[in-house]
């Protein structure tokens, strides 16, 4: 592990990005790799609003990202309240959340465990494709990722409303749900390569 963060630690915000400025950074983003990426950033979530940034971890196809809070969190799209099983892993786009966040120290207030330099448009990553990170093996889910009020607070409206609009949609650059399908070890650097 590199380092524990709670949010105040990382709250402390240059200042927001205008929706202009944000779409200046639309050709960089299109520019992620279709096929062979790589894993940038691996951000485990021990309980509500605390980041621990790791160089390794393990994907579990029970649990998630091990010592991730996703179990215990639960869903509000279950039944019962529990944790929905194709939202273990938030995965946003590393351009992406380069732009938005503008620092690097500030890419884990997007609440996601994994950013990877690869393209997650729905064109090039549907539903159901599978990607290979390190010796683990996770699949796309169908379940849309959106900004929310957290996403807000920290980012920006004009960030949520580049996130959400059409292209931002297109281009999935608030992230996918995915799953867990084979356990296995994730490394910072791992090439993340698209299978199905």
């Amino acid at each position: 592990m590199l380092a524990s963060h709670s949010m105040e630690d990382i709250m402390d915000a240059p200042r927001h990005l205008t929706r202009t400025e944000l779409e200046a950074g639309l050709d960089h983003i299109r520019q992620s790799p279709r096929d062979d990426g790589a894993l940038m950033l691996i951000v485990r979530r021990p309980a509500i609003d605390a980041r621990e940034i790791l160089t390794a971890g393990q994907l579990d196809t029970e649990v998630g990202l091990i010592g991730d809070n996703w179990n215990s969190r639960g869903s509000t799209r279950t039944p019962d309240g529990s944790a929905h099983p194709h939202m273990q892993l938030n995965i946003m786009n590393a351009r992406s959340v380069a732009l938005i966040a503008q620092e690097p120290d500030r890419w884990p207030l997007a609440g996601d465990q994994l950013y990877l330099d690869l393209d997650l448009s729905y064109e090039n990553l549907p539903p159901g494709t599978q990607l290979a990170v390190g010796s683990a093996i996770v699949e796309v889910s169908e379940i849309p990722h959106r900004g929310c009020q957290k996403f807000v607070a920290r980012f920006g409206i004009d960030a949520m409303k580049f996130v959400n609009s059409d292209v931002g949609v297109e281009l999935n650059l608030r992230g996918i749900n995915a799953r867990v399908v084979q356990s296995g070890e994730i490394r910072v650097g791992d090439t993340v390569r698209k299978l199905s």
